[in-house]
């Protein structure tokens, strides 16, 4: 029982990393420098249509 719980545990660090790691380099809040939703609507409609 003790194994299991303790691979539980290594495979909840390893995703929660996994996922800082993609969110740190893939995915970067780019619309944060827009104030309005009509700007940051704007900007993804442009790129979206590229």
């Amino acid at each position: 029982m003790e194994v299991g719980r303790s691979l539980w545990i290594l495979i909840i660090i390893k995703l929660i990393v996994i996922f800082l790691i993609l969110r740190l380099f893939f995915f970067k809040p780019e619309l944060g420098k827009y104030k309005t939703d009509r700007d940051k609507a704007d900007h993804v409609i442009e790129n979206l249509t590229k």
